[in-house]
């Protein structure tokens, strides 16, 4: 490899991901690599793919083109999610040199040590079933606001998803590895953390073969209020099923946690909800934002829909639409369903035609932006505390300007004042 060593990371998928891909880079730059810009040239490119749906795995592809245009001597590491399971696929793209799956992915600073460019593609996998370990991982990329990882993995067996065949069983780091990273983070100046995890309602299992800690979730959350610093904290998406009332009763009272809650429910149908194999119900559902919107009216509640998949007819779409404008959230994650390797999911018939699929996004997403319109309406005129966590600036003409979100996760952009730059302040809606 070169005297001078660079790297650039790309990441595609999940805010778990970036918290991986994040510490990926600070280990290289341990190890005294440049990091540079994925669009510069460089030594290496890591790409951490997702593989949830069929836009990344074609992103993936696509990447790889764009390298061997720019850098065809570099270094090509494909890592993540796609890497774990298709790890031939990706060794047949030409340009890929080094494939790491998931039990390799923090070792990549050891097999970049013997990468010689020419050889043929390495493929570091595994059985995802010998998955037991637990690797902790935070953003941070001069932002305010850090991606902690607590949780990884899962145990579910979702009808249309392939993440517990790329991330292994459910298993977590311990309440006090957490609250000491929190207290790390708060000593660099981070004003917010928001948990992060694959299943995070399910936080307990050991890093050790799957062991039992004495601990769940709730615990967790208590610690954190207790014997951390940091002023801010979310959860980024917790099942309903796994999100207990005493947990929604606690967040209400919290100095820490933020009213916001991210909850999947991907169908509003429970025929659909049935053949997802989903381990809940639309009622149990409702039941979950009427609690939460009793104890914190002003909470801000996010939800994940698929639409499309195998089984949902006109009908049950229109049974999952109707329910949820019927709930008191305030936006939506809209995926289109598309088939994933090994599912169960190829099997339910009948299958949604993709243009049919397309249309069913386009209005659950314009459902999605009224709901966003209302609830940022019904806040005008109250002040609310907003995190500045960045910058933004389209150009060397334009104004520089600082983003920021409300407890509730209301998005506000002012022009750049540096005072307020990683700042809590409060803050009228007008």
């Amino acid at each position: 490899m070169n005297t001078k060593r660079s790297v650039a990371f790309h990441t595609l998928g999940c805010k778990l991901n970036f918290s991986e891909t994040s510490t990926l880079s600070r280990q290289l730059e341990q190890e005294g690599f440049e990091k540079r810009a994925f669009t510069d040239k460089a030594d290496v490119y890591v790409i951490n793919t997702c593989s949830v749906t069929d836009n990344a795995d074609k992103e993936c592809r696509q990447l790889v083109r764009r390298i061997q245009r720019l850098a065809p001597e570099s270094f090509v590491v494909i890592t993540g999610c796609y890497a774990q399971l298709k790890p031939q696929e990706i060794a047949d793209i030409p340009g890929v040199d080094l494939v790491l799956g998931a039990s390799e992915k923090f070792n990549l600073v050891q097999h970049l040590a013997t990468l010689s460019k020419g050889d043929d593609t390495k493929i570091c996998s595994c059985d995802i079933e010998t998955v037991t370990g637990f690797n902790s991982s935070f953003s941070v990329n001069d932002r305010t606001r850090t991606f902690l990882k607590v949780q990884d993995g899962c145990d579910y067996s979702c009808s249309f998803c392939t993440i517990p065949m790329a991330r292994g069983k459910s298993r977590s780091d311990s309440v006090e590895n957490v609250v000491n990273q929190a207290k790390q983070l708060a000593a660099n100046g981070v004003k917010e953390i928001v948990l992060t995890g694959i299943n995070l309602g399910d936080f307990g299992k050991g890093n050790e073969g799957g062991k039992k800690h004495e601990e769940d979730f709730f615990e967790l959350i208590k610690a954190l209020e207790l014997d951390t610093a940091i002023p801010r904290y979310r959860i980024s998406s917790i099942e309903p099923n796994l999100l207990t009332n005493e947990m929604i009763e606690w967040v209400a009272q919290s100095k820490k946690f933020m009213p916001h809650f991210h909850i999947p429910l991907q169908s509003g149908s429970d025929a659909v909800l049935k053949l997802m194999q989903r381990r809940y119900n639309s009622e149990l559902y409702r039941e979950k934002v009427e609690l939460i919107k009793k104890h914190i009216p002003h909470a801000a509640i996010g939800v994940d829909v698929i639409v499309g998949s195998p089984g949902e007819t006109e009908a049950y779409f229109k049974e999952s639409l109707d329910f949820i404008h019927s709930l008191d959230i305030t936006y939506l994650h809209v995926f289109t369903y598309s088939e994933r390797a090994s599912t169960k999911a190829l099997d339910i018939k009948p299958i949604v035609p993709i243009l049919v699929r397309q249309e069913r996004n386009k209005i659950m997403r314009n459902l999605s932006y009224q709901k966003q319109q209302y609830f940022n309406a019904a806040h005008l005129g109250s002040t609310r505390t907003v995190l500045f966590e960045s910058i933004k600036q389209k150009d060397s003409e334009s104004i520089a300007m600082l983003e920021g979100y409300t407890d509730n996760y209301i998005k506000v952009i002012t022009p750049f004042r540096a005072e307020w730059s990683n700042q809590l302040i409060e803050w009228n809606l007008a």
